[in-house]
């Protein structure tokens, strides 16, 4: 896992660590030294914690005009025994909903494994950003992960439908990553009339 670096393309774009409204602002990275772990798997340093014993975060992209963000994650994510959601929505989400950020997309190549638990943190993140027109999406996510999530009901507060696999998401400019997103939603709602 050490190998596996967060996107790095649109850094021209954005650094989480050069922006003053990012929760990650002023970060420096040892990129010699591995600290953060997964488990017994040294992850690379280009990954942010946020509170997390084993999922670690990268935000790769915001636009505050469009009131997007894109955040990459990495690792295990365990609702049931460490509340990762807590983590990620109190020490990331939060943070951007304080500059009207109501458009998420999670990248979850790397998301291994999911252990739910209840729903409540999905669903007052889903009930912070409807009002805005807002949106969770989960892109890439195993099946396994995929399945898990359905049983814990994530469905009901997360874009997370099968087709939400763009395995090339990286050959993408982030808006047009969205704009690919959003396609699918469309279709989705297209296919319920």
């Amino acid at each position: 896992m050490h190998d596996i670096e967060p996107q790095h393309r649109w850094r021209d774009k954005y650094v989480a660590s050069e922006d003053q409204r990012s929760p990650h602002f002023g970060r420096i990275y040892n990129e010699f030294q591995f600290t953060h772990r997964v488990y017994n798997y040294y992850i690379h340093p280009q990954w942010d914690e946020f509170g997390s014993s084993t999922l670690y975060a990268k935000i790769l992209f915001v636009d505050y005009d469009e009131h997007v963000a894109i955040i990459e994650l990495i690792g295990e994510w365990n609702d049931c025994l460490t509340n990762d959601i807590l983590f990620l929505k109190q020490n990331i989400i939060d943070y951007l909903l304080r500059y009207d950020i109501h458009r998420y997309l999670l990248v979850m190549d790397n998301v291994m494994n999911f252990h739910g638990s209840d729903d409540c943190y999905y669903e007052e993140w889903r009930e912070d950003i409807v009002e805005d027109g807002g949106y969770i999406s989960f892109l890439n996510l195993l099946e396994h992960v995929y399945d898990e999530m359905l049983e814990t009901g994530l469905q009901h507060h997360v874009q997370m439908a099968k087709d939400l696999q763009i395995p090339n998401w990286r050959s993408f400019e982030p808006k047009h990553l969205l704009k690919q997103v959003e396609q699918i939603f469309s279709n989705h709602t297209k296919q319920l009339t």
